[in-house]
């Protein structure tokens, strides 16, 4: 048998690109965080008002309602940002979704990362897609007026898995005298 198939006659690229554990990481943490994105978003549209604000933490942690139709921070991109903002996250995807593939199964750390920032940038896509308004944002921390600006649990996985794939990816070039 060739060196480069497997038993059944596929390519060895191929078989580690779709392996049973990479999918069962990526299918939890998406599975995990878009429930958590839907469900939180969900409770804060169901109870509260556009811009209302409920102290959590004092004025350290706060819920703020409010509608995103930029990117992070509130980047804004003219009156399209909404479209351009569609299509960057399904580049994005393809990208991930291609780095998922070529990642081996034994790197789960950066596995996990992928599946992060692909679970954020989806939960941000359906609100995109669902609503002309944009992405709901609620989280608000900060003191005073210095604030961060507001977010949701879609942002925390694409941020958290930004992290650590860049760490990773770091560690990587290090290991590789980069």
């Amino acid at each position: 048998m060739d060196s480069v198939t497997e038993a059944g006659g596929m390519p060895q690229s191929i078989v580690r690109g779709l392996s049973a554990g990479k999918a069962t990481i990526m299918a939890g943490i998406l599975t995990g965080v878009l429930c958590l994105d839907i469900f939180t978003k969900s409770l804060v549209q169901r109870n509260m008002l556009v811009y209302e604000q409920r102290d959590i933490i004092g004025e350290y942690v706060r819920l703020t309602y409010i509608f995103n139709t930029g990117a992070a921070f509130g980047i804004q991109l003219g009156p399209y940002s909404r479209e351009i903002f569609l299509v960057l996250s399904l580049v994005a995807l393809i990208a991930l979704a291609l780095m998922f593939y070529y990642t081996p199964v034994e790197d789960k750390l950066r596995l996990a990362s992928i599946s992060l920032i692909c679970a954020g940038a989806i939960g941000n896509l359906i609100d995109r897609v669902r609503s002309e308004n944009g992405v709901v944002d609620f989280l608000d921390v900060g003191i005073g007026t210095m604030r961060w600006p507001v977010f949701n649990v879609a942002d925390m996985a694409v941020t958290a898995g930004a992290i650590v794939l860049a760490l990773s990816l770091w560690k990587e070039e290090q290991r590789d005298g980069g």
